[in-house]
């Protein structure tokens, strides 16, 4: 059975362990409609526009 002969120390534990916890920003884009940055492939947040058509109607239109 193979056993470590030399602790691991904690700088080459902590840069063997590094890649595994980034997290990736999400991908943004530009609603055509009103310019806000939002998700791609989901509706804008701002005006409830996707794919050209009004999805979310908005409490303050309403």
């Amino acid at each position: 059975m193979a056993v470590p002969k030399r602790k691991t120390s904690h700088a080459r534990k902590s840069s063997r362990r590094s890649t595994v916890w980034k997290l990736n920003a999400p991908a943004l884009a530009t609603c055509p409609n009103c310019g806000e940055l939002k998700a791609a492939h989901r509706a804008c947040g701002n005006c409830g526009m996707y794919n050209g058509r009004q999805v979310i109607v908005k409490k303050d239109e309403q």
